[in-house]
């Protein structure tokens, strides 16, 4: 099988080109940034190609041709108004056009958990979400099936990498949304799971929730990055004014952080809901935090990794 993979240059889409390769499948990935191409340049059937699909017209169309099937991980997190409907809405709409007219029906679009509840917490990201899911179920003729992870963890994350990272220089932590409740799932269970959804036409005209084993609230799992990697400090929860206070205030800063929308989809529990089918549905056992996440947040574990790659040369 050869696959598209739209936003395939990160986190998650370098474990899904990963779980490609190992399946003996192909993928294309299209990226805008240099640096991106370092961690799949060494996965060789994977062709990464300089563009921007979302910018550059007609390069998603020129791409297409050839494919078997599309897996769109293309999302942001903050933003404006207009920048949640241009690349949540506005993008999976042309997507699906695109996959239609291109002769590509196959698609699987990942989502989020909580869409439901986008009009309940007043979230411009879960709005947005919802409306993408929506687009895409409209159009006649798509093959699509749906993921809705929760937030994703795995070595190179930027969740439980950045809590431990913000305990090694900060002597409090001020938490905002700390009783958000959360069932982190491991991207290695994410990528197998679109790999199997790629393989398996029965997961057509269906939507599958991907979370973890554990529901954890925030606040447990920033103390449990601090333990893992020996820096805890004390957790100071916010209440609500005085957390959007705070996410107002990193809005002015670089990096992306936190935002006030951050915190409304905080308010809807980012757990499965039961309703839908999931990882077990797809064959797959979720891994739990404990099983993963000591390997690279435990004191060390960072320079055995690299140790590791270096015998690899």
């Amino acid at each position: 099988m050869k696959v598209l993979v739209l936003g395939g240059s990160g986190f998650i889409g370098r474990a899904l080109c990963e779980e490609l390769q190992r399946a003996g499948h192909s993928a294309t990935v299209p990226t805008r940034r240099d640096r991106q191409w370092r961690g799949l340049a060494p996965l060789p059937a994977v062709t990464v190609i300089k563009g921007d699909v979302l910018g550059e017209a007609g390069l998603l169309e020129r791409l297409l041709p050839g494919h078997d099937a599309v897996v769109n991980l293309i999302a942001i997190l903050q933003g404006s108004a207009a920048d949640f409907e241009r690349v949540q809405v506005q993008w999976p709409h042309r997507l699906g056009k695109a996959c239609l007219s291109g002769g590509v029906p196959r698609l699987l679009h990942v989502s989020a958990l909580g869409v439901e509840g986008d009009e309940r917490s007043g979230s411009l990201y879960l709005h947005a979400k919802a409306r993408g899911e929506a687009t895409l179920r409209a159009m006649e003729g798509l093959k699509l099936t749906v993921l809705r992870p929760s937030v994703v963890f795995g070595a190179h994350d930027s969740f439980l990498n950045l809590f431990a990272s913000l305990q090694r220089v900060l002597p409090l932590m001020l938490l905002g949304g700390a009783d958000a409740k959360l069932q982190p799932v491991w991207v290695g269970d994410v990528a197998a799971a679109l790999r199997r959804c790629l393989e398996w036409d029965e997961t057509i005209g269906h939507s599958y929730e991907l979370a973890g084993p554990e529901v954890k609230t925030l606040r447990e799992l920033v103390r449990y990055a601090g333990q893992l990697a020996g820096c805890a400090r004390p957790i100071l929860p916010l209440p609500g004014p005085l957390a959007m206070l705070q996410a107002a205030l990193f809005e002015l800063l670089p990096g992306g952080l936190l935002s006030r929308d951050n915190l409304r989809s905080l308010q809807v529990p980012n757990v499965a809901s039961g309703h839908l089918p999931g990882l077990r549905e797809l064959g797959l056992q979720a891994h739990s935090l404990g099983a993963i996440v000591p390997g690279y947040l435990a004191p060390g574990q960072a320079e055995a990794r690299l140790d590791d790659l270096r015998a690899r040369r």
